[in-house]
Protein backbone atom coordinates (compact mmCIF):
# COMPACT_ATOMS: atom_id res chain seq x y z
CA UNK A 1 0.00 0.00 0.00
CA UNK A 2 1.67 3.10 -0.81
CA UNK A 3 -0.04 5.55 1.48
CA UNK A 4 2.55 8.56 2.79
CA UNK A 5 3.93 6.72 5.80
CA UNK A 6 4.80 3.57 4.32
CA UNK A 7 6.54 5.56 1.17
CA UNK A 8 8.37 7.55 4.07
CA UNK A 9 9.28 4.58 5.94
CA UNK A 10 10.52 2.33 3.18
CA UNK A 11 12.67 5.69 1.79
CA UNK A 12 14.19 6.07 5.50
CA UNK A 13 15.37 1.92 4.92
CA UNK A 14 16.83 2.54 2.07
CA UNK A 15 14.54 0.65 -0.49
CA UNK A 16 12.82 1.25 -3.54
CA UNK A 17 9.33 2.08 -3.59
CA UNK A 18 8.54 -1.26 -5.69
CA UNK A 19 9.08 -3.14 -3.25
CA UNK A 20 5.65 -1.83 -1.20
CA UNK A 21 4.15 -3.30 -4.47
CA UNK A 22 5.70 -6.26 -4.30
CA UNK A 23 5.55 -7.21 -0.57
CA UNK A 24 1.57 -5.96 -0.61
CA UNK A 25 0.86 -8.48 -3.39
CA UNK A 26 2.37 -11.45 -1.32
CA UNK A 27 0.79 -10.63 1.79
CA UNK A 28 -2.79 -10.43 0.20
CA UNK A 29 -2.41 -13.41 -1.77
CA UNK A 30 -0.81 -15.23 1.74
CA UNK A 31 -4.26 -13.63 3.20
CA UNK A 32 -6.18 -15.24 0.91
CA UNK A 33 -4.29 -18.91 1.27
CA UNK A 34 -4.55 -18.74 5.04
CA UNK A 35 -8.25 -18.16 4.37
CA UNK A 36 -8.95 -20.96 2.46
CA UNK A 37 -9.95 -24.13 3.95
CA UNK A 38 -7.83 -26.86 2.75
CA UNK A 39 -4.21 -26.67 1.46
CA UNK A 40 -2.47 -27.66 5.05
CA UNK A 41 1.20 -27.79 3.04
CA UNK A 42 1.08 -24.21 1.39
CA UNK A 43 -0.21 -22.87 5.12
CA UNK A 44 2.61 -23.89 6.07
CA UNK A 45 4.54 -21.54 3.41
CA UNK A 46 2.65 -18.90 4.48
CA UNK A 47 3.63 -18.70 8.22
CA UNK A 48 7.10 -19.18 6.84
CA UNK A 49 6.57 -16.14 4.51
CA UNK A 50 5.16 -13.80 7.66
CA UNK A 51 8.05 -15.17 10.07
CA UNK A 52 10.66 -13.76 7.81
CA UNK A 53 8.76 -10.55 6.59
CA UNK A 54 8.43 -9.62 10.14
CA UNK A 55 12.21 -10.58 10.84
CA UNK A 56 13.15 -8.97 7.93
CA UNK A 57 11.22 -5.69 8.85
CA UNK A 58 12.60 -5.61 12.93
CA UNK A 59 16.68 -6.69 10.98
CA UNK A 60 15.47 -3.83 8.60
CA UNK A 61 15.05 -0.92 11.05
CA UNK A 62 18.00 -2.18 13.54
CA UNK A 63 20.39 -1.94 10.48
CA UNK A 64 18.93 1.08 9.50
CA UNK A 65 18.93 2.76 13.88
CA UNK A 66 15.38 3.22 13.28
CA UNK A 67 14.50 1.57 16.54
CA UNK A 68 11.52 4.06 16.89
CA UNK A 69 10.15 4.87 20.45
CA UNK A 70 11.20 2.72 22.93
CA UNK A 71 12.27 0.10 20.26
CA UNK A 72 8.68 -0.08 18.56
CA UNK A 73 9.77 -0.70 15.41
CA UNK A 74 11.39 -3.82 16.29
CA UNK A 75 9.54 -5.08 19.20
CA UNK A 76 5.94 -5.09 17.15
CA UNK A 77 7.12 -7.17 14.09
CA UNK A 78 9.07 -9.48 16.27
CA UNK A 79 5.55 -9.71 18.29
CA UNK A 80 3.84 -10.51 15.04
CA UNK A 81 6.30 -12.76 14.43
CA UNK A 82 5.73 -14.76 17.92
CA UNK A 83 2.00 -15.11 17.04
CA UNK A 84 2.62 -16.40 13.98
CA UNK A 85 4.68 -19.19 14.92
CA UNK A 86 2.15 -19.46 17.86
CA UNK A 87 -0.57 -19.76 15.54
CA UNK A 88 1.45 -22.86 13.64
CA UNK A 89 2.55 -24.38 16.56
CA UNK A 90 -0.97 -23.99 18.37
CA UNK A 91 -3.35 -25.22 15.54
CA UNK A 92 -5.52 -28.69 15.77
CA UNK A 93 -3.89 -31.91 14.72
CA UNK A 94 -6.62 -32.43 11.98
CA UNK A 95 -4.94 -29.53 9.90
CA UNK A 96 -1.23 -30.24 10.35
CA UNK A 97 0.23 -32.43 8.15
Amino acid sequence: MKLDGNIELVTNLGYPLYVLTILGTWKVLGAIALVVPGFPRLKEWVHAGIFFLMTGAALSHSFANDYGDYGFSIILPLSYAALNFASLALRPKIRKL
